[in-house]
């Protein structure tokens, strides 16, 4: 074995030798020289067809492994849950599955399922749902049947009714014992304001009133024709499918009437240090932001690369550099920014750093925020970042059922596909001079809000070696979290 082991190693020398001396390996890394990436997104026309009741289907053939994956996106969610029924979409969504279907049992449901080796799924968010289906192509009939029934005629069994209701309780009371989701919720209201829909979080007493019948209407009322999108990925014959799916999916009942659209945020963020006590913590979670924009904003593309550069993900964004390499602040620095399609999306720096430099840290921050928008970016931190989201593009088409369920999304959301084929184009074009700019004019630090979540009386004392106070970001008041199972502000 030694021997063998020996001898592989020889040979693999003698190769790297004999490259080496036909000049094929450089002597630095850097100097390493690859073919330029070629990548086409695939044509979302192409794979689109509809059913004769209108549904569109996105479909792409993929025979390297004998599965087929079927999903039904739908429009409606959570923004769709009544007053008072907070937490229906997050029951409904899970009990969907689990409750039983048809003629099945909860039991009766799974146990078939398994016998199949199905994966059958199902989930309501905040704007749209699905319910999917993979299988083996040579029992596609059989789970279609199941499938259909889940679509169709889902039970909301009682008892795993009952069981779903008491996991969110149970979870609700544990809502304030972790400083993460105190400061994602307080976040939230501080963006959008108290009353808006996706700050309605559920309560002890919502979920007490809800029933399995609430959650049947709520998922049937929305997995209708005229209000679905399917996408299907794997082995199949395509007019077989075509055929199957005219059969089942294009045979539901067509929406009763047009969903209302989802509301806007019209809360004005209101700039300041906020701050909630938790001083059972020594480190302090701290988020610097604003409200953002949608997707289709002017300057989302330089915004993109600006925020990247700014606080990436990667060791050479200027937050992970300074507070966490140079400065050892925060194991982690970053800024995220989205551009959601149905509502605007924020900005938002975050880290997690000891009571003692909570402050220094933001006041870091802002420098590195205040220097990208005055002084701009450098021509390599351009073409890194640029690089980054140009190279990695390809991933969001890596699979069959990737492609389909992207252009399924797009369709249930109201997104082009152009969006995807121009993308790397409008990367491409933002300059230094596009980035500085949409970074002065998009985020601004008088507009922006802090909110700390942690030990206040120790992070208001700052670091000694250190001037930075809390206090000079602006007045300071108190933030009660919410009590755990209410909407009310906790009295201590």
């Amino acid at each position: 074995m030694r021997r063998a082991i020996n001898t592989a190693v020889c040979l693999l020398l003698l190769v790297a030798a004999a490259a080496a001396s036909a000049g094929e390996i450089p002597s630095r890394p850097e100097q390493l020289k690859y073919p330029d990436l070629v990548f086409d997104v695939p044509d979302a026309d192409a794979l689109r067809f509809e059913l004769a009741d209108g549904t569109p289907v996105y479909a792409k053939r993929d025979s390297q492994f004998p599965l087929v994956n079927i999903t039904v996106y739908f429009r409606g969610g959570r923004y769709l849950a009544p007053a008072g029924k907070e937490g229906l979409a997050a029951i409904a969504g899970e009990v969907w599955r689990t409750g039983g279907a048809g003629e099945r049992t909860a039991q009766q449901l799974d146990e078939e399922l398994d016998f199949l080796a199905a994966a059958l799924g199902t989930n309501i968010s905040e704007v749209s749902g699905s319910a999917s289906l993979n299988v083996l192509s040579k029992d596609l009939d059989e789970a279609m049947a199941l499938f259909m029934d889940v679509l169709t005629k889902p039970r909301f069994q009682e008892d795993r009714f009952a069981k779903a209701k008491d996991d969110l309780i149970q979870n609700m009371k544990q809502r304030n014992d972790d400083t993460a989701g105190i400061e994602g919720r307080e976040w939230n209201r501080l963006i959008y304001g108290d009353d808006y829909w996706m700050n309605r979080l559920a309560t002890k007493a919502s979920v007490d009133d809800l029933t399995a019948a609430d959650a049947k209407e709520f998922v049937t009322s929305l997995v209708r024709s005229g209000n679905i999108v399917v996408a299907v990925a794997g082995d199949f014959e395509p007019a077989a499918m075509k055929a199957m799916l005219e059969e089942t999916i294009g045979s539901l009942e067509p929406l009763a009437q047009e969903l209302p659209p989802i509301p806007q945020p019209a809360h004005t963020p209101e700039p300041g240090v906020y701050v909630v006590n938790k001083p059972d913590v020594n480190q302090g979670r701290v988020s610097i932001g604003q409200l953002g924009y949608r997707e289709g904003y002017p300057d989302e593309f330089p915004l993109m690369v600006g925020r990247d550069i700014l606080g990436g993900y990667g060791f050479t964004a200027r937050m992970m550099k300074t507070i966490r390499t140079d400065e050892g602040l925060a194991y982690s620095a970053f800024a995220a920014l989205d551009f959601p399609v149905t509502m605007p999306g924020t900005f938002r720096a975050f880290y997690q750093s000891k009571s003692s430099t909570c402050a220094y840290a933001a006041e870091i921050f802002f420098d590195l925020l205040g220097a990208v928008r005055g002084d701009g970016v450098t021509d390599e931190e351009l073409k890194t970042s640029k690089a980054s989201f140009i190279e990695t593009f390809p991933r969001a088409f890596a699979s069959a059922n990737q492609i389909v369920g992207r252009f399924a999304i797009d369709e249930i959301l109201g997104r082009p596909h152009a969006y995807w084929t121009s993308y790397r184009d409008k990367v491409a074009a933002v300059t230094a001079a596009d980035t500085k700019a949409a970074m002065s004019k998009g985020l601004d630090p008088d507009k922006m809000i802090i909110l700390v979540v942690g030990n206040i009386e120790e992070i208001m004392q700052g670091h000694p070696e250190h001037e930075a106070k809390l206090t000079d970001f602006g007045p300071i008041p108190e933030m009660p979290p919410h009590a755990p199972t209410s909407r009310e502000p906790c009295a201590e």
